[in-house]
C-alpha cells in the first residue's frame, strides 16, 4: 500500500513541476511580448493560460484522491496540502499574465520603456515566478526565503512606476489610456510576485511544517 502511494506522489510531483514551468515558459513569454511591443507574442498567452487551467483541475483530483483513499502520515499530508495551495496560486498567475497579453495589443506598440523602473520590475517578478518553482523542485528552504524577502524590490519599484505614471497624467491627460494601461500591467506583474511568495511560503510549509502565517 505505502509503495503504492510513493508512486502517487512522485505522480503529483512531476505534475507540479511540469504545472510551474508552464507557469515559468507563459510569464516570460508576456514580459518578453511587452517588453518588444510584440502583439503575435501576446497572442500566444491565451492557448497557454488554457493548459495552465486544466492542469490545475487534474492536480487537484490527484491530490483529492491522495487524501480520500490513502491516511497520509504528517509529512505526506503538509506536501499534498501545499500542493493544493500552490496550484491555485499558479493558476491565478496564469490569469494575471493572460490579462497583461491582453492589454498590449492596446499599447500601440509602445512598451513603457520611457519608465526607468517598468522594465526591471517585469524582470524581477519573472526572476521571483522561476526561484518560486526552482525551490519547490529542489524542496530548498533558503531560495523560498529569498523569493519572500525579493517581494519587496517588485513592491517598491511598482510604487515608483506609479509615481511616474500620475506625473504623466498630469502633465498630459492625452497619455491617460496609456498611463492607465501601464498601471494595470505593473499592478498585475506586482500581484503575480505576491503569488510567488504564496508559492515560496508554501514551499517552506511541506518541508519545514512551518507556515509565515502561523
Amino acid at each position: 500500500m505505502r509503495s503504492r502511494f510513493d508512486e502517487q506522489l512522485k505522480v503529483l510531483n512531476k505534475k507540479m513541476i511540469e504545472m510551474g514551468a508552464e507557469c515559468e515558459e507563459l510569464v516570460a513569454l508576456v514580459a518578453k511580448a511587452l517588453l518588444n511591443g510584440d502583439v503575435v507574442g501576446a497572442g500566444n498567452a491565451k492557448e497557454q493560460g488554457y493548459k495552465i487551467d486544466q492542469m490545475e483541475r487534474e492536480i487537484e483530483s490527484i491530490c483529492l484522491k491522495l487524501l480520500l483513499q490513502q491516511q497520509p502520515v504528517a509529512r505526506d499530508l503538509r506536501v499534498i496540502s501545499a500542493a493544493l495551495k500552490m496550484i491555485t496560486d499558479m493558476e491565478r498567475i496564469g490569469d494575471q499574465a493572460e490579462d497583461i497579453a491582453e492589454i498590449i495589443p492596446f499599447l500601440g506598440g509602445k512598451t513603457g520603456a520611457e519608465f526607468a523602473d517598468f522594465k526591471p520590475m517585469a524582470k524581477a517578478t519573472c526572476k521571483m515566478v522561476n526561484d518560486s518553482i526552482d525551490a519547490y523542485v529542489n524542496g530548498d528552504v533558503t531560495l523560498a526565503k529569498a523569493v519572500i524577502e525579493h517581494d519587496d524590490v517588485v513592491d517598491k519599484a511598482f510604487d515608483r512606476v506609479k509615481h511616474s505614471l500620475i506625473k504623466m497624467i498630469s502633465k498630459n491627460t492625452a497619455d491617460g489610456e496609456y498611463a492607465v494601461d501601464l498601471l494595470m500591467i505593473a499592478k498585475y506583474f506586482e500581484r503575480i510576485g505576491d503569488h510567488a511568495v504564496n508559492i515560496a511560503e508554501w514551499v517552506e510549509f511541506s518541508v519545514t511544517g512551518i507556515h509565515k502565517g502561523e
